[in-house]
């Protein structure tokens, strides 16, 4: 069986969308959604939608990640970002087959839309210097990812806009076995030129931190 954990922060308007394609798959048996301190109606709308909700006092992604994690009770983890409303029927299927059916450890997704801009001008550079394996990852900033409950608890997850990347080089330091599968296509959602700034901070600092680089 399948745990889906959704970080949420303000999710009110996409939240309920998430969580009914988590229902449409047989194989989820919990749905998980943490409150990473909103202020709106994300809580509510999750709690009327079935799903079990936690709440997060820390702000921060991989802050409430963590207590997903901690709180699942099946070792197949499939983690959806809850600001997405345009999900395929079968993401959870894509996402969690190769673990539940191949014995695959880690699956990150990848998706059709152009690269977004910390991932092309921030991401991908930084990478190909450092980390030239990484390249054949076409999204590693994706936060649409699955694995095992017993591997994520192998790692120290970074607490920002660093988590993504960070768990994709440490599953691979850790030499798990991996998968890309792509999940369809998925709308573009832009940020703000400051909030791209604080994310690309968060994402070179994740990689140096992993390429021994004192910053």
């Amino acid at each position: 069986m399948i745990s889906v954990i959704i970080p949420a922060y303000n999710e009110e308007e996409n939240i309920k969308i998430v969580i009914n394609i988590c229902k449409e798959n047989k194989n989820v048996s919990e749905i998980i959604v943490v409150n990473n301190l909103s202020t709106d109606r994300t809580e509510e709308i999750a709690k009327e939608e079935g799903a079990k909700v936690i709440f997060c006092d820390k702000q921060g992604k991989g802050y409430a990640m963590e207590m997903g994690i901690k709180e699942a009770k099946n070792e197949c983890i499939v983690f959806l970002d809850g600001d997405i409303s345009d999900y395929s029927d079968d993401v959870i299927y894509k996402l969690s087959e190769p673990i539940l059916d191949r014995n695959i450890d880690f699956v990150k997704a990848t998706f059709d839309r152009e690269g977004g801009r910390v991932t092309e001008l921030v991401a991908k550079p930084l990478l190909n210097l450092l980390f030239p394996d990484v390249r054949k990852y076409t999204q590693p900033l994706s936060g649409m990812i699955a694995g095992k409950k017993s591997v994520f608890q192998k790692i120290e997850l970074e607490k920002d806009y660093g988590v993504d990347i960070g768990i994709l080089l440490d599953m691979i330091k850790l030499n798990v076995n991996i998968e890309e599968v792509k999940i369809g296509k998925l709308k573009n959602v832009s940020k703000t030129w400051k909030a791209l700034e604080k994310m690309s901070t968060e994402v070179m600092k994740a990689i140096l931190k992993r390429a021994n680089v004192d910053v």
